[in-house]
C-alpha cells in the first residue's frame, strides 16, 4: 500500500518553484506568492514506470513563497507551505459491501529556505546558483490508516536535505522571449537517496505584464539510500523520480499585483501519481 502515495507529496512540496530563474533580485525589491496546489488521482507509476489503478488521493496545498534582494547580487528565498491536507477515499467492497473508511491528515508542511547568488549582473547571460536547505516542519505520521509498520498520511519526509542548484537565463533582444536552464544536486539525510535535477523554462512576454512559459523539471534518483525506503518511510520513500511539464500564464496589469495559473503533467514516473498537478497564485512584485 505504501507504494500507492510515494513521491506524490514530494512532487509538490519538493518542487519549490525556481521563480527568477538566473536573475537574483535588485535590492529591496522581491516577489510574494500565495499559492494553492491541488493533486487528485486514481492512477500511479508504479516502480516500473507503468500505470496502474489505486484508490483516489488528493493532496491541497497553501503556500507561500518569497524572493527578496538583501543585495543586487544576493536574494533570500523561501517557500513555506502553512497548511497541507491530504486525504484518502473510502471504497466500497464488492460484492461483499464492506466499506473501507477514508482518513485524512491537516498539518504543516517541509519548508525550503534558500540564498541566491547572481554572478553575472548586467551580462546577456544571466548566471546564479541557488543553496536550499529543506527543513523537515511536516508531519511523519497523520491520519489513521495504517501500511504495515507506518502511516499512509503525511506532510514531510523528516530527512533535512541541502541542494545546490545553478541557473542560466538569457533574455532575447529582438522577441519578447527569455530561457533558462538549470542543474541541480540535492543531498539527502537519514537514508535517503542523493538525487540530480534539471528544469528548463520558456516565456514570452507579448504585453506588459503577461508573461507565458512552458516549463520543464526532471529528478532522478542516484539510488545510494538505504534499501528500505529511508527513516520514516510511509509516504515519502526513496528513489523517486520524475518528468514533469507544463504551462504556468501570469498576469499583473498594474505591475505589482498579479494572478498565476499553472498545470503540471507528469511524461514518466516512479512511485509517483499519474494525475496532473494544479496551481492558482497571488502575487505582489515590490
Amino acid at each position: 500500500m505504501k507504494k500507492i502515495f510515494l513521491g506524490f507529496i514530494l512532487l509538490l512540496i519538493t518542487s519549490v518553484s525556481i521563480a527568477g530563474g538566473g536573475w537574483p533580485q535588485q535590492k529591496n525589491k522581491g516577489y510574494f506568492k500565495l499559492g494553492q496546489n491541488v493533486i487528485r488521482s486514481d492512477q500511479f507509476y508504479d516502480l516500473q514506470g507503468d500505470i496502474i489503478d489505486i484508490t483516489t488521493i488528493s493532496l491541497y496545498t497553501t503556500s507561500f513563497y518569497g524572493e527578496y534582494g538583501i543585495t543586487d547580487r544576493l536574494t533570500a528565498i523561501a517557500y513555506i507551505p502553512f497548511f497541507v491536507r491530504s486525504t484518502l477515499n473510502e471504497v466500497e467492497r464488492r460484492p461483499s459491501g464492506n466499506v473501507e473508511p477514508g482518513d485524512e491528515v491537516n498539518s504543516f508542511g517541509d519548508t525550503d529556505i534558500g540564498i541566491k547568488y547572481g554572478w553575472t549582473p548586467g551580462k546577456k547571460i544571466a548566471l546564479a546558483t541557488t543553496l536550499t536547505f529543506g527543513l523537515p516542519l511536516g508531519k511523519t505520521a497523520g491520519g489513521t490508516t495504517d501500511s504495515g509498520d507506518a502511516r499512509i498520511l503525511q506532510t514531510g519526509d523528516g530527512e533535512f536535505n541541502q541542494m545546490l542548484f545553478v541557473d542560466a537565463s538569457y533574455s532575447f533582444q529582438t522577441v519578447p522571449l527569455y530561457t533558462s536552464l538549470g542543474v541541480g544536486i540535492n543531498n539527502r539525510t537519514d537514508g535517503f537517496s542523493d538525487e540530480f535535477r534539471f528544469s528548463f523554462e520558456l516565456g514570452y512576454q507579448p504585453i506588459e505584464g503577461l508573461n507565458a512559459a512552458f516549463k520543464l523539471y526532471s529528478t532522478n534518483s542516484l539510488e545510494n539510500g538505504d534499501s528500505g525506503g529511508g527513516a520514516g518511510s510511509g509516504v515519502f520513500g526513496n528513489n523517486v523520480e520524475y518528468l514533469s511539464f507544463g504551462p504556468e500564464i501570469s498576469y499583473a496589469p498594474n505591475g505589482s499585483f498579479g494572478i498565476s495559473i499553472s498545470a503540471a503533467y507528469a511524461a514518466s514516473g516512479q512511485n509517483l501519481l499519474a494525475s496532473p498537478n494544479y496551481g492558482l497564485g497571488l502575487f505582489y512584485k515590490l
